[in-house]
């Protein structure tokens, strides 16, 4: 009997995370976990609807992905206001920047590094509970004296604005770390 109720209730909320459109970032905005580490939180995700890595992330001719129509995504580089998110201004060096950048995502209990070269920072966004991931990219743009940025949920159609968040709170903390 507490299996079928405990199922139940597992379907009940599956299907509503799916009619309202909750993506990636929402759960683990919304509920953080304290103590675990970035190994630690893909095993304590309840459920894993990572969905698979996109092919075509980097900086390929200076430019990030395009966000796809879904408004589950934010880049510095769109030109439509529905996506369009600022870049990071860099005071000083690039390369001290984007250490720094790295640190603040080190620092984060749902990020993992996946890719950190001299100028171009991948990392996964891994949501606590549903472990649903978003993909957040940082470009050093050497031209404009900026990092370019790129959030994206994989999964779904809304994230509740979770991507602009999530690069809002990283551009606060890199700009306290920089005075």
């Amino acid at each position: 009997m507490l299996q079928r109720t405990l199922k139940t209730a597992l379907i009940g909320c599956l299907s509503l995370i799916l009619v309202l459109g909750i993506t990636p970032g929402l759960v683990a905005e919304a509920a953080p976990t304290q103590g675990l580490s970035n190994q630690g939180l893909h095993l304590a995700s309840l459920l894993h609807f990572s969905g698979s890595r996109p092919d075509n992330l980097g900086a390929t001719s200076g430019q990030l992905a395009p966000c796809p129509s879904s408004p589950n995504c934010v880049s510095s580089q769109s030109s439509d206001l529905e996506h369009q998110i600022d870049p990071l201004s860099i005071d000083g060096d690039t390369t001290e920047a984007m250490e720094r950048l790295q640190e603040i995502l080190k620092n984060r209990d749902n990020a993992e590094i996946i890719k950190a070269e001299p100028n171009y920072l991948y990392g996964e966004f891994t949501s606590k509970i549903m472990g649903f991931v978003d993909d957040v990219e940082f470009w050093a743009d050497p031209a404009n004296n900026v990092i370019q940025v790129r959030s994206a949920s994989r999964l779904g159609e809304s994230d509740l604005g979770v991507n602009r968040q999530r690069i809002e709170a990283i551009r606060n903390e890199f700009s306290s770390l920089s005075s």
